[in-house]
C-alpha cells in the first residue's frame, strides 16, 4: 500500500510529521506547509489528514494532533528518490531566508544546529567542543547548552551550535545571491590545509553531506588538532566574483562579532575548480564539534538546521567563549 507518486502534498505532510517528534493538528500542519510552498485551508489539511489515517500512516493522539505511525515512516523513507532530492538544500535555504543577523549590530536571528546528548556524558561532551573552538575549527567560537526545550528527550541535554548557513542569510541580506556548493572533508598535512579529499553537492543529494561524513568515519578531527594530519570537516559557498568586496566586508563584521571563516576565499581555492566568474568561500563548520565527540566515542545526535534564534541567546549562555 502505497501513495500515488504525483500526490506531493500528502508526502509533504509525512515529511513534516516525521521532522517533528510532537503531535502536530491541522492548523500548525497548514502553516508549515504554507512555508513550503503548500497553500492548503486548515480544512484542507484535515481532509488529507482523514485519508492518510485510512491508509495506516498516520493516527490521532487525542485532541493534541496527529503524528507518524511506523508504516508511515516507512512510507516516508521510501518515497521516491527523486522526490526528496533537493530537500535538505530547500530546508536550509529556508533557514537562509528566515535569518535576520545584522553583523554591524550584532543582533538579528542566526540558523541553528541542535546537538542531544545523554546528560551523564554532557561534561565530556563540552570539553570536546571546548577543544574545537578554542582551535578555530567551529564556525563560531562558542555555542549554548539548553536547560529546556521541549524537543530534548528525558535524560538528555541539548546543546546549540550557530550554523553556517547564517552566512548565506547575511549575504542574502546584503544583496548577494549564494549558493550553497558543497560539503566535503579537507584534508590537512603538517597543519596545512592540502585540498578537498571528498566532496558533495548539496543540490542532488537526499541526506546532509556532512553528517554522511561523520556516520562513514571519514573525518579525523582530532588528528588534524594533536598532530595537524587529518581530515576536517567543511562546506563551500559559491558567490559572484564581482561581490567579493562586499563578501570581504562581511567576513570583517562578522569576525568582530566571534564568527571564525572563511578558510579560504577567491576565484581559485585548493583543488575546486577554477572559475573566474565565480567566488568560492570555504568554511569550517559547526559539525567539527559534534564530529570531535563522536570521534571519542561519545553519544551525539545532531539536528542540522534546527531553526533560527536571537543571536543574544547563543552569546549570553554557558559554553566556551
Amino acid at each position: 500500500m502505497s501513495l500515488i507518486p504525483s500526490e506531493r502534498k500528502y508526502l509533504e505532510i509525512l515529511r513534516i510529521l516525521k521532522e517533528h517528534r510532537e503531535p502536530m493538528g491541522a492548523k500548525r500542519l497548514s502553516e508549515t506547509m504554507a512555508e513550503r510552498g503548500f497553500v492548503l485551508t486548515d480544512r484542507a489539511v484535515q481532509y488529507y489528514l482523514r485519508y492518510l489515517d485510512d491508509m495506516g500512516f498516520t493516527e490521532k493522539v487525542g485532541n493534541t494532533g496527529r503524528v507518524l505511525t511506523p508504516l508511515g515512516l516507512s512510507e516516508t523513507e521510501s518515497a521516491l528518490v527523486d522526490e526528496r532530492i533537493g530537500f535538505i538544500i530547500s530546508r536550509l535555504e529556508r533557514l537562509a531566508f528566515r535569518t535576520t543577523f545584522d553583523p554591524s549590530t550584532s543582533t538579528g536571528d542566526v540558523a541553528y544546529n541542535l546537538s542531544f546528548i545523554p546528560e551523564e556524558e554532557l561534561e565530556r561532551v563540552c570539553l570536546a567542543f571546548d577543544r574545537v573552538t578554542a582551535a578555530g575549527y567551529g564556525f563560531f567560537s562558542s555555542y549554548r547548552i539548553l536547560d529546556r526545550d521541549p524537543r530534548i528527550p528525558s535524560g538528555h541535554a541539548g546543546i546549540v551550535t550557530i550554523c553556517s548557513i547564517t552566512m548565506d542569510g547575511v549575504l542574502q541580506r546584503m544583496g548577494v545571491p549564494v549558493r550553497m556548493a558543497f560539503g566535503g572533508t579537507l584534508s590537512h598535512s603538517g597543519g596545512k590545509v592540502q585540498g578537498f579529499a571528498h566532496l558533495i553537492g548539496y543540490r542532488g543529494t537526499t541526506i546532509d553531506p556532512l553528517q554522511l561524513f561523520i556516520s562513514a568515519g571519514l573525518t579525523s578531527i582530532r588528528s588534524v588538532m594533536e598532530q595537524g594530519t587529518g581530515m576536517m570537516l567543511a562546506n563551500v559557498r559559491e558567490v559572484p566574483a564581482g561581490a567579493r568586496p562586499r563578501v570581504e566586508s562581511m567576513v570583517s563584521q562578522m569576525r568582530k562579532c566571534g564568527f571564525v571563516f572563511p578558510v579560504a576565499l577567491g576565484t581559485r581555492v585548493f583543488n575546486l575548480a577554477p572559475n573566474p566568474y565565480r567566488l568560492s568561500i570555504v568554511s569550517y563548520t559547526g559539525l567539527n564539534m559534534a564530529g570531535c565527540g563522536i570521534e571519542e566515542g561519545l553519544t551525539i545526535r545532531t539536528e542540522i538546521g534546527a531553526g533560527n534564534i536571537p543571536f543574544s541567546k547563543v552569546i549570553g549562555a554557558s559554553g566556551s567563549s
